[in-house]
């Protein structure tokens, strides 16, 4: 699994491929927030936005037709490129981890899921998980087990409950999961920008009515 994502990435700097990878990543930080590589999140939402390009935005299907020309590409890639786009987001808990995967709750569906580990670098990441994360499950090329995209984005355990707070009213607006997690995206850059702002102020109900007009 972490080997086919890689290697869709990787795609991103294709010739025919990396200006749309480009425009989604405008796409991204108009949704979620500006971030450059001087800031020291800038991986970590580097990597949140890889998942999204993947995922939500559609560079998977595009690479995925870019592989169904390539008779070297692996099946199992392709495979796994097409699935992509069925991905679950989420605002997970991790209620439980053992060697083979990790209990999630979604704090916004109710889902309950079941991952296997990507590797041991997410296993000990999700065994000292103590907030919530946005992130992306989908299945893998066999479609018999679920796995946490590599990009998951981790909150600051201090904006938990004041994040369920925004969740619940984004809830009593209809919002789309899109909307709502772009949403505490914005807020979590607010709360991470300054030392003195609380996880409270940055996470607030208020916040909701920012999000940015969708072009058409």
């Amino acid at each position: 699994m972490i080997a086919a994502y890689e290697a869709i990435i990787g795609l991103g700097d294709a010739a025919d491929l990396g200006a749309e990878a480009a425009r989604m990543k405008r796409e991204f930080q108009r949704r979620t927030g500006a971030f450059g590589p001087e800031d020291p999140w800038f991986e970590t939402r580097a990597r949140a936005f890889w998942d999204d390009a993947l995922t939500t935005q559609g560079f998977a299907a595009l690479a995925a037709d870019h592989l169904d020309g390539d008779t070297r590409a692996p099946a199992a890639i392709r495979a796994i490129a097409a699935s992509l786009g069925r991905a679950h987001r989420g605002f997970f808990l991790v209620e439980e981890v053992d060697d083979r995967g990790a209990y999630l709750v979604d704090v916004w569906s109710g889902a309950e899921l079941l991952v296997r580990h990507l590797d041991e670098t997410q296993a000990l990441t999700l065994e000292h998980a103590e907030g919530a994360m946005d992130a992306r499950v989908t299945a893998g090329a066999a479609g018999a087990d679920l796995f946490l995209l590599p990009g998951a984005y981790h909150h600051s355990p201090d904006a938990l409950e004041p994040a369920q707070r925004v969740l619940l009213a984004a809830q009593d607006r209809g919002m789309s999961t899109q909307d709502a997690l772009d949403a505490l995206m914005r807020m979590d850059l607010v709360f991470r920008s300054s030392s003195r702002v609380k996880a409270g102020f940055a996470y607030r109900v208020e916040g909701l009515a920012a999000a940015p007009h969708r072009a058409p």
